[in-house]
């Protein structure tokens, strides 16, 4: 039962959380790699890995997804010129650092971010290896993922994982692109969702400055509070409080930033479950996105430089 728990919540990572609310993971078949004309190699020719390692998933015949990721990319979605505020987000997919759930918490976020005006650049990071075979590969995810149960931002899922190292090198790449996007510089922040939260974490904590985003999105990323620096950028923190995977204990890492004088708000549904992307209908959860960019407008990061 412990291991079939594990392998739901592995499922719960990169898709929507209804599903296994109802009784069990939604149902995935292999899927055919898509184009990604617009996927940028994220370290330029000194990118490793190759795409020919993916595997390629789709859940519930609608949300695709992706394993073995080797080779990391970058994808800009932009905002109508008209509507653009100048304001960038790196957005980090989630998935236990085994797979990333592209669809859910990657490309239908940046839609939603560049609709509101802000450039969103997904970033597809390398991923812990898991077994080519599916059904082999379910085991194994669970078992890594029962291991850790209760320790996540501690354990070698996250510690293992190269995904820390992408996200620092995507906010440095936009950055450095600034002006190709009509982006300010000192308005490029991230936002995860469950592992892609976790990277988030550590990259808005532990980066050097052109690596540091502006503000971090931590959208049901674990709870559990660390030490946080005078200097740590402003954090959203959104997160179910039925959230089955990162059972409820409180807000402690906000309490850190509170404790750090850091701007933070937090966020915490009545309902939603574990993986809930852009929001569960009939929840509150369908707010997420238009609560964090009014988050990101009270905090000036929105400001048009021509709307003086």
């Amino acid at each position: 039962m412990k291991t079939r728990k594990a392998v739901l919540l592995a499922v719960t990572l990169a898709v929507a959380a209804p599903a296994f609310a109802q009784g069990g993971p939604p149902p995935s078949e292999p899927a055919t790699a898509p184009a990604e004309p617009g996927a940028i190699a994220l370290y330029g020719d000194k990118t490793p890995g190759s795409a020919a390692s993916e595997q390629w998933i789709k859940f519930a015949g609608r949300d695709l997804a992706v394993r073995n990721v080797t080779r990391p990319t970058i994808t800009p979605v932009l905002p109508d010129p008209a509507k653009a505020t100048g304001a960038a987000v790196v957005v980090a997919p989630g998935g236990a650092f085994m797979l990333l759930a592209m669809d859910h918490e990657g490309w239908n976020v940046a839609r939603a971010l560049a609709d509101r005006g802000i450039a969103a650049f997904v970033l597809k990071y390398r991923l812990n290896p898991t077994p080519k075979d599916e059904a082999e590969a379910g085991k194994f995810m669970g078992a890594a993922l029962q291991s850790e149960l209760g320790h996540p931002m501690t354990g070698d899922l996250l510690g293992k994982s190269s995904a820390p190292a992408d996200g620092k090198a995507a906010v440095a790449w936009v950055r450095a692109h600034a002006a190709q996007y009509g982006i300010d510089p000192a308005r490029v922040g991230m936002m995860g969702f469950s592992a892609g939260a976790m990277t988030t974490r550590r990259v808005g904590l532990d980066a050097d400055t052109p690596s540091r985003p502006a503000f971090l999105g931590y959208i049901y990323g674990p709870q559990d509070a660390e030490p946080v620096s005078a200097d740590a950028p402003p954090m959203f923190d959104a997160i179910a409080l039925d959230d089955s995977l990162f059972p409820s204990k409180g807000f402690p890492i906000a309490q850190a930033w509170l404790a750090a004088k850091r701007p933070v708000e937090i966020h915490g549904y009545q309902r939603g479950d574990h993986g809930f992307g852009l929001g569960i209908p009939g929840t509150t959860t369908t707010l997420l996105i238009d609560q964090f960019t009014a988050w990101l407008s009270m905090q000036g990061f929105l400001a048009r430089k021509d709307s003086k």
